[in-house]
């Protein structure tokens, strides 16, 4: 039997050139990769969206074995392969703790399950977990009782965040989300000669104003977080069928942050929109648990840093084949230009009254 190839091992493609860690991961590496845990699927796999990492549903001949919190998976189960050199063991291991946690609160939150005594698994050079697969679609945010109900899940998230903090996970700040951020595109040289004094310009621009605010605000409780919460993440189930309301889904970037984080992504629309949707949200996180107010004006600067984050986050996966089919436009001077005005934009934005419920 061949040896299979190793996702860190520096192996090359057909053409000789350097090949990225996913181009080897087949899947039949995916099902043997499985059946290393003990599940043995049955052929069916499904590839899901996913940029960050690999994730597929599949399909098992038989259902998973009650051990842990792996009863009840059912017949079919999602895989996730991590991006290699991403996050350490210790960190992916936290965010499985950290589900573990919401998970024994009752709170519905789909974590990894614990297949031969382990959450975090490991194959032909990959980390992977198992997790169930659980049904649903996007939130109505549009129906205030919606936002309502996942203002008090998200609570309850932040009651549990708050019991100890995060020791292996970074924290989302300035430093790490905008001043990293910078430094990783310059290093590269991912802007184009005529855009790169001007992106450089707007950024420091955009980093005072919101370091301005930031400090306007004072000390805010930080805590750990979901990280990445925005509608795609939450799986809605209908009243009146099991498991009624809100699953939250995909941890992956969990980090320590205050508490609006996990909520400014829920708001879309104009300022009207997103102070009715803000307040719906705050009414039902305040019947769990309080919410600082001062906070509110953080939400600017929070958009402006994941904006500088985002490009850096393309960067850095830029070797992975699906980048430059999917994002072409990346590295254009017609994408920094846009990167520019937005950071114009949002200087302005952080310069006006936050909102207010």
């Amino acid at each position: 039997m061949n040896e299979l190839p190793h996702a860190n091992d520096g192996s090359q493609d057909k053409q000789g050139n350097a090949a990225h860690p996913y181009e080897f991961l087949t899947p039949d590496v995916v099902l043997d990769a499985l059946a290393s845990v003990g599940l043995w699927g049955d052929g069916r796999l499904t590839a899901l969206s996913s940029y960050e990492n690999r994730v597929y549903q599949i399909s098992l001949e038989s259902p998973a074995p009650p051990e842990g919190n792996a009863g009840g998976a059912g017949d079919t189960v999602v895989a996730k392969f991590y991006r290699p050199g991403r996050w350490s063991d210790a960190q992916i291991l936290e965010e499985h703790a950290f589900a573990a946690e919401l998970m024994a609160a009752e709170i519905p939150v789909i974590g990894a399950l614990t297949l031969n005594g382990q959450t975090l698994h490991h194959f032909a050079g990959f980390s992977f977990s198992v997790s169930p697969r659980r049904g649903g679609r996007r939130p109505e945010l549009e129906d205030n009782a919606v936002l309502e109900w996942i203002g008090r899940f998200l609570a309850r998230i932040h009651s549990v965040g708050a019991r100890s903090p995060f020791t292996d996970r970074p924290a989302l700040n300035i430093d790490t989300f905008g001043f990293a951020s910078r430094d990783i595109l310059l290093a590269g040289n991912y802007l184009p000669l005529d855009m790169a004094s001007r992106w450089r310009n707007a950024f420091e621009e955009a980093m005072q104003v919101a370091q301005g605010v930031i400090n306007g605000v004072g000390h805010v409780r930080t805590l750990r977080l979901h990280g990445d919460c925005h509608p795609g993440n939450i799986l809605w189930t209908p009243e009146g069928t099991p498991g009624a309301g809100p699953h939250f889904v995909d941890l992956d970037d969990a980090r320590t942050g205050p508490a609006v984080q996990d909520m400014w992504m829920l708001l879309s629309g104009d300022r009207p929109q997103c102070t009715r949707q803000l307040g719906a949200l705050v009414d039902g996180y305040e019947e769990f648990r309080e919410f600082d107010r001062r906070e509110l004006a953080l939400i600017e600067p929070l958009r402006t840093l994941r904006l500088v984050h985002y490009s850096a986050w393309l960067a850095q996966r830029w070797s992975d084949p699906i980048f430059p089919i999917n994002f072409p436009w990346f590295g254009s001077s017609d994408y920094w230009k846009g990167q520019v005005d937005m950071l114009v934009e949002q200087t302005e934005a952080m310069q006006e009254a936050p909102l207010v419920v």
